[in-house]
């Protein structure tokens, strides 16, 4: 169960969410014409069909194993799909690379190279599952996770987070340094070999406390260095403006996942155990990923509905009780009496990504309030 929530959630929305952007803005980045919507109709579509067929499949294939009966490998077929589909787009988005003749294209490279990365560990994951490795297939999951989902956060955001808030709040200029996405690069790269590092089981016995204490130094470090970073950028002064704080407190979430995983390997040093289980994971995917995911879409969609930018006060809401899922499912692994609320964070998490779907889905629907076409 959790390799097929770990895969789904890394792999089965989001590079959907990415497909929006990097065929709108990526272009207009490289100084390229972008590939038409129905170009890109058949990677997405097998996408999302393939991971609606690998969670079918993981739960009819559980079933019919506990009756005896042969697996149908519906599940495999879907990934095999859902892998096709993903290399088919990130094929695109690097032939627009290719075509750029632009002098800045270290943003769109970043994002391809983590793209890349999620085609190598999502066909490591196929091939893993095919020969029954499925602590290996897991440790592909967080390396597709980091090196790819986070790596294209993180070349988005350095490139789109100062230039929204100074366009927003002109009081507020924009700096983006270049050091600083390498710092994050580098953040991503390391978490990455954490992984690995951690599933060769190197680190067991007497290197185990030191490679903990080691990490947890990095990890902190890092975090204070996001954190402070986010403050350059103007966190403050997007409290002013809704739409705008949402943005800057999903990146706030980056560094608290840091920084909660820095604490989870000390406290866990003396047993060898990260004291937090799962908590610096869902910091990460819940408050960061879908914090910035949440803001992201928000925005475009108000951008091409012909709506004003704004957050209104059901976006905030939602935006708001997403926080809330996000520390009570912090909370089930921080504190282990407190399990019980993984069915609310869970009921939560659905609610408000239903609701948001649903409002986006009517908009998608209606004509631009502007009188304009689209």
């Amino acid at each position: 169960p959790s390799l097929v929530h770990g895969a789904l959630m890394s792999f089965g929305f989001i590079p959907l969410f990415f497909s929006g952007f990097l065929f709108t803005a990526g272009p207009k980045w490289l100084g390229v014409a972008p590939p038409g919507a129905r170009q890109l109709l058949a990677p997405l579509l097998l996408q999302a069909l393939g991971w609606l067929a690998w969670l079918a499949g993981a739960h009819l294939e559980t079933r019919l194993a506990l009756t005896g009966l042969a697996l149908t490998g519906l599940a495999l077929t879907g990934l095999a799909l859902a892998c096709a589909g993903l290399v088919w787009m990130s094929a695109w988005f690097g032939l627009l690379i290719w075509r750029s003749q632009a002098r800045d294209r270290l943003h769109a490279l970043v994002v391809g190279a983590g793209c890349l990365v999620g085609c190598v560990s999502l066909l490591g994951i196929l091939l893993a599952l095919v020969l029954q490795a499925p602590q290996v297939a897991g440790a592909l999951v967080l390396t597709g996770l980091w090196g790819f989902v986070v790596v294209v956060y993180v070349a988005v955001a350095h490139r789109m987070i100062p230039f929204f808030t100074s366009s927003a709040l002109p009081m507020v200029k924009v700096w983006r340094p270049f050091w600083a996405l390498w710092l994050m690069l580098g953040v991503t790269a390391f978490e990455v070999v954490a992984v690995w590092v951690d599933q060769s089981g190197l680190p067991q016995g007497t290197a185990g406390p030191a490679w903990m204490w080691l990490r947890g130094w990095l990890e902190i470090a890092a975090a204070a260095m996001l954190l402070w970073l986010a403050w350059v950028w103007g966190l403050l002064q997007s409290l002013k403006n809704r739409l705008l704080a949402m943005l800057h407190i999903g990146f706030v979430w980056l560094a608290l996942a840091l920084l909660l995983s820095g604490a989870s390997q000390w406290l866990g040093a003396h047993t060898g155990v990260p004291a937090l289980g799962l908590a610096p994971l869902h910091a990460l995917s819940m408050g960061c990923l879908a914090s910035l995911m949440l803001a992201m879409v928000t925005r475009v969609s108000c951008g091409h509905g012909g709506r004003a930018l704004v957050a209104d006060g059901l976006v905030w809401s939602l935006f708001g009780l997403l926080q809330l899922a996000t520390l009570l499912r912090i909370a089930a692994d921080c504190y282990p009496p407190a399990s019980v609320l993984l069915l609310p964070a869970a009921l939560l998490w659905a609610g408000v990504m239903a609701v948001w779907g649903l409002r986006l889905l009517h908009w998608y629907g209606c004509l631009r309030p502007d009188g304009r076409p689209g």
